[in-house]
């Protein structure tokens, strides 16, 4: 039979100590001594005291809790880039909440599910959901949106990503290369994300008297590129694919070799964008649009502290991306 857990008066008292100087010790930017709060501690394992981080929530209004929300946590981009922000978040005493929203069904109701533990902060990494959902739903705080969506609020602060002179630089090299005929293969037709990064390279033809002739809609997955590839370069002469990501990149670069006979970059130059880890490795050393993961975390980080510090906003960060060259263009 398991023992009751004594309440945080109890342990005061066990303690020699009142019941303020507990929530102290128990609160890791609150100011005591560190012979008191070792000795609170001490008393608390002994006697198996586990503070209520709930009940402390509503007393200081805060929950130390940040909502996440992601398109998928299976996705390479998106894995490194939630591993990276989790380790900043728990090394500054808070706790994501994921939120993952692909294959789910209801969407906002797993993000009013969240809005009930009160979060402190919520940032939105996911293009599948609505940003003013998103911000009407989490009105008791100020989200973080990281996407590519316009969005006129003045509660809202956002992290932009500019890829043009990166694409433009790629675009020349190819162009200046002997390459005409271009396809883009999207990951999905209705991304603002990915409408966003096809404009880019778009745009860089178009100064150059270019225009994609062809396209096709994968998944952002490996498959969908290997497949969508054989498939589009069955089809379109083309000489020159740009994909929506680094992993549908590689599965139309193995594609391309494997089942086509064709190599890279001098039959074909394929392009991946978001500079992920799998893309530098020596089997794949793909040509990409990247862009800097740690910089993108730390404003994340940046803006979830002005937040906290409760500087008038809204706040904007803006990064460019860089071309990283591998062997496929």
């Amino acid at each position: 039979m398991s023992r009751r857990r004594i309440t945080s008066k109890e342990l005061a008292k066990l303690a020699g100590v009142s019941s303020a100087t507990i929530s102290r010790a128990f609160s890791p930017d609150s100011r005591i001594g560190s012979a008191t709060r070792d000795r609170i501690l001490a008393v608390a394992r002994e006697h198996g005291y586990q503070p209520n981080a709930i009940a402390r929530s509503l007393n200081n209004q805060r929950s130390r809790l940040v909502a996440l929300v992601v398109n998928a946590i299976g996705n390479p981009c998106e894995a490194e880039e939630q591993q990276l922000l989790v380790h900043r978040l728990q090394a500054r005493q808070l706790l994501p909440i994921i939120l993952c929203c692909a294959d789910h069904s209801d969407r906002l109701q797993l993000m009013r599910l969240a809005s009930t533990y009160q979060v402190d902060h919520v940032v939105v990494f996911s293009d599948m959901v609505s940003m003013q959902d998103a911000v009407d739903i989490f009105h008791t705080t100020k989200p973080i949106i990281v996407s590519f969506e316009p969005l006129d609020n003045g509660n809202v602060s956002s992290i932009r990503i500019d890829g043009s002179e990166a694409a433009d630089e790629i675009i020349d090299k190819i162009v200046r290369d002997g390459k005409k005929r271009f396809a883009y293969l999207s990951g999905t037709n209705s991304s603002w994300i990915d409408k966003l990064r096809r404009k880019w390279f778009a745009d860089a033809l178009a100064k150059r008297g270019l225009a994609f002739e062809a396209q096709a809609v994968g998944d952002y997955s490996y498959d969908s590129g290997f497949k969508e590839a054989v498939l589009l370069l069955h089809r379109d002469k083309v000489d020159a694919v740009i994909c929506g990501n680094d992993v549908m990149a590689i599965g139309a670069r193995d594609a391309a070799r494997r089942v086509l006979g064709k190599n890279t970059p001098d039959d074909i130059a394929i392009v991946g964008q978001d500079g992920i880890a799998m893309a530098a490795w020596d089997c794949n050393d793909l040509t990409t649009l990247s862009l800097d993961h740690v910089a993108f975390i730390d404003a994340v980080v940046e803006l979830i502290e002005r937040h906290d510090a409760e500087i008038e906003g809204p706040h904007s960060i803006t990064l460019t991306c860089t071309a990283r060259w591998g062997s496929t263009a």
